[in-house]
């Protein structure tokens, strides 16, 4: 077992081990690929996506070093009729690029990697010497025409030294280089039966676009085919959490929400593996890295950004054109390159349809929630920390304490959102609501009877609490807003998920910009 040659299938030995969902189906989509025009791709996602697996997947079932046969023998590419042609049948070179980048400094990153990789192929094929001019494509193709054998390149984290390092350096400049000698150049395709790189950013719009503008990109943008392989499902996750005991409905309201493509129910698959093996869901993400970078950009209030990053903590989407994007985490320029580097990480999804993103569960809304407490966004902090109160007042039918809690977070929100707007005091209502998150369902415009309920919350299954029709009214008594929940019968479609019900109707004066609450439990 080499260092990047002869790989051998450990990586994926040590997945199967352990709680493993079946993604086998992108070696059957990579099969289609291999010695055709189409046979660089690039593969990126967020982190924790499974990027790493897949690469491990990859280099097992290919690398002609081991015997991988039972590795794969019960998952769906052995039913692929291409899966005995291509088992264990190619020289394969595995490199992780963060490897380079935590251990060299940026002057001997690419000479080093072009090196070490060379001397460690050579381990291997000693009867075809280097030459004092070679470097590792020269290398490459002298072994490919000796041998008649073509290469398989796996490279994962491809874009580190683009993560780390600004466009227009020195060390940039070299890795373009290294890439476009690797694989843009006329000995490549009589190299290479396939080259696969993964990432977190695209490719397209680096200064590598003239170099890998033949690798065909798959991202969270636009995953193309591979949508069922950036995560885990619906499906997936019932039959994992039947298999282990968890309950399916935590795990969906903590890790799942993410469209990616045509796949509208997607979870973070990592996230899903270790709840499952703690035995509880929370936040997993802290470790992921991308904190520090995240806090940072929405502090970079572009356009309003802290107004859409409110208004998606309060469940509703925003628009977001993604095409500006230049792929560089260093180069921001406003507030949709700001929201496209957060569909990138995870934070955000996309709805490509209709161009929109949102924050996809729970987990990242906490996430989210932390990123704006470093940010001194005081006032949302405030409300967020004041919604457990206020949650209790409501169900303990206080409705001078609701009333008082619904104004303070009006307030404190004045210089973010428009005070006078009835969406913005529907949003404001969802912030103040934010705890009940724990315990319910939030909907926001349900319809309900002969109309739509501005604000519904159902409770979880495990939770024994009445669920909660809130009506606002701008401008009319609190009273009319009770009269209306009745009126259109919303208390009747509600009560087909419980049997308890708090109906709380609550109405703002734009004179005196005072709040009244009224409650009626049923």
């Amino acid at each position: 077992m080499g260092k990047f040659i002869d790989f051998g299938n450990e990586g994926f030995q040590s997945a199967r081990n352990g709680e493993y969902i079946d993604k086998s189906g992108l070696i059957e989509r990579i099969n289609r690929t291999l010695f055709s025009e189409q046979r660089f791709s690039c593969v990126t996602r967020s982190r924790r996506f499974g990027k790493s697996m897949a690469a491990k997947m990859l280099c097992a079932y290919y690398d002609h070093s081991c015997d991988s046969r039972e590795l794969f023998s019960d998952l769906k590419i052995a039913l692929s009729p291409s899966y005995e042609k291509h088992l264990n049948k190619y020289p394969v070179i595995f490199l992780d690029i963060s490897d380079f980048v935590t251990r060299y400094n940026e002057d001997t990153i690419v000479k080093e990697m072009d090196v070490q990789i060379r001397e460690d192929i050579h381990s291997v094929y000693t009867d075809v010497p280097v030459l004092d001019s070679d470097d590792l494509m020269d290398y490459l193709f002298r072994i490919a025409q000796a041998t008649e054998q073509r290469f398989i390149f796996i490279i994962d984290e491809w874009d580190a030294i683009c993560r780390e390092f600004k466009s227009g350096t020195k060390v940039m400049d070299e890795y373009v280089n290294w890439l476009r000698r690797m694989f843009k150049g006329g000995l490549s395709m009589r190299v290479f039966a396939a080259v696969y790189m993964t990432g977190i950013l695209p490719i397209k719009k680096y200064d590598t676009q003239s170099a890998l503008n033949n690798f065909i990109e798959y991202s969270m943008l636009e995953p193309r085919s591979l949508s069922h392989y950036f995560g885990f499902t619906k499906e997936e996750v019932q039959a994992l959490s039947a298999q282990n005991g968890m309950d399916y409905d935590e795990l969906e309201k903590w890790y799942d929400g993410y469209q990616i493509g045509d796949e509208t129910s997607i979870f973070n698959p990592n996230s899903v593996i270790q709840a499952i093996d703690v035995g509880r869901c929370r936040s997993y993400w802290a470790s992921t890295g991308a904190y520090d970078a995240v806090s940072n950009y929405i502090q970079m209030n572009y356009e309003g950004l802290k107004d859409h990053i409110i208004r998606m903590l309060a469940g509703e989407r925003c628009k977001v054109d993604p095409t500006g994007f230049g792929n560089d985490m260093f180069d921001i320029r406003n507030r949709d390159d700001v929201l496209t580097v957060l569909i990138h990480l995870g934070y955000l999804s996309y709805n490509w349809r209709d161009r929109e993103c949102y924050i996809p569960n729970r987990e990242v809304a906490g996430e989210m929630v932390n990123a704006i407490k470093t940010n001194n966004w005081q006032r949302l902090t405030d409300a967020i920390e004041q919604s457990e109160q206020l949650l209790k007042s409501t169900l303990m039918g206080d409705e001078k304490a609701v009333a008082i809690g619904i104004e303070l977070a009006h307030d404190e929100n004045t210089s973010i959102l428009s005070y006078n707007d009835e969406n913005s005091l529907a949003c404001v209502l969802t912030i103040a609501y934010y705890y009940a998150r724990n315990d319910y369902v939030i909907h926001r415009e349900l319809a309900s009877g002969k109309g739509f309920a501005d604000l519904v919350l159902i409770p979880r299954k495990s939770v024994d609490s009445p669920a909660m029709v809130i009506e606002l009214k701008y401008n009319h008594d609190a009273d009319s807003a009770i009269d209306q929940i009745h009126r259109k019968c919303y208390p009747a479609k509600v009560k087909q998920y419980t049997g308890n019900l708090l109906l709380v109707g609550i109405s703002y004066d734009r004179k005196t910009k005072t709040h009244e609450c009224v409650i009626e439990r049923l």
